[in-house]
Parts: structure tokens; sequence; C-alpha cells
């Protein structure tokens, strides 16, 4: 891996070091336009994870749903560039969106990302391309509609990872996880990978 991405991976390991041993504190707002400052990141476990099954792919668009400061796409960047493909990542709130694009062009990454800053089902539904991996790290409540927003995007072979999947568990992934099941041509596993990944494959 080229250093200058080895020097932004511990960039942020130090950062999630950091927030691991402060008391927890959240933004007033939070989701619906506060300054939480928490990352939220997968581990370096999930990381390395990812950016293993995403280089796997062939020329790969991958999509990622919650971009939040950058971390997880710092990693399924580093296999785009590095398997021909490119990133699109999504994300709420333009602070932390800036703060990632910050962080990937330190890591010489910017050009292979897409950053864009909004409601991410909206999104999903102008994109105009084939998907071939995605990454599902956003607001629970979310992880159905989105599932149902790009499912029709996918490619044959595409890859679908949802985070969180084990902790802290809800309705809201119980209910993704039985829904991506049952779609046509969708192979799924759960491992007890970091908070739990989902990792369900598209073959039609």
């Amino acid at each position: 891996m080229d250093s200058k991405i080895e020097s932004v991976l511990a960039t942020y390991h130090e950062m999630l070091e950091k927030e691991r041993g402060a008391p927890r504190v959240e933004a007033p707002g939070g989701r619906d336009g506060g300054r939480d400052m928490r990352m939220r990141a997968v581990g370096p476990r999930t990381g390395q994870l990812l950016n293993i099954l995403a280089a796997s792919l062939p020329n790969p668009t991958i999509l990622e749903l919650g971009t939040s400061f950058g971390y997880s796409g710092i990693w399924l960047a580093e296999a785009a560039q590095r398997a021909g493909g490119r990133l699109i990542t999504m994300e709420l709130h333009g602070y932390k969106s800036e703060f990632a694009r910050d962080m990937a062009d330190k890591a010489g990454l910017a050009d292979v990302i897409d950053f864009r800053v909004g409601d991410a089902v909206e999104m999903i539904s102008r994109l105009e391309v084939g998907i071939d991996f995605v990454l599902v790290d956003l607001w629970k409540d979310l992880y159905l509609p989105c599932l149902e927003a790009f499912y029709p995007l996918l490619n044959p072979g595409a890859i679908v990872v949802a985070d969180n999947m084990i902790r802290p568990g809800n309705d809201d992934v119980k209910a993704y996880g039985a829904a991506i099941r049952a779609k046509q041509g969708i192979s799924s596993v759960l491992l007890p990978v970091g908070s739990g990944l989902e990792i369900s494959r598209f073959e039609p």
C-alpha cells in the first residue's frame, strides 16, 4: 500500500483511539444538521476486509452509503484505484464530506472518489450507472429504503456489505437482513467481524 495512504490511515487510527478513550458526547442536532464529531467508523479489520472484497472485482463502481469522516472510504478508494474502478460516496452532512475529501487528497485518492452530499435515497435514485460493490453504513432506518433504491442498479456479481448487523442491532437492521435475503438472486452470510457484517452477493 502507498505510503501516503498508510500515513492517512495511521492518522485515522490515532483519531479512533482518542475517541475510544474519551467520554461519549452526542452533539445537539446530530443527524438533523448538528456538528457531531464522532467518527462512527468501521475498525481496521473491517476496513481491510472491505478493501479485499472490493479489489477482487474488475473495474468496480463502488457505492458507499455514509461517508462520515472518510475512514472506510480510504480503504474502498484504494481498492478502486488498484482495480481500475471508482468510488461514489454519499453523506448527509457537508462538513463530514469536506473532511473526508481533504483526507482523500492527502492519501492521493481524491481522483477516484465522487463525493456527494444530500439525502442518500434520493441521490441513489439519480444514479445512472450499474453498481458492483455497496457499503451500507448510515442511519439504520435508512438501510431498507437504500436497499430498495440500489438493488435495481446491482450488476451481476455485485457484493453488498452492511455494517452494524450484530452490534448494536435493532429492528431496522433485522428488517434489512430479512429483506436482502429475500431478494431474487441474492446469497448472504452474517459474519462476526467488527460490529457484524452482512455480506451479500448478487447473481441474477
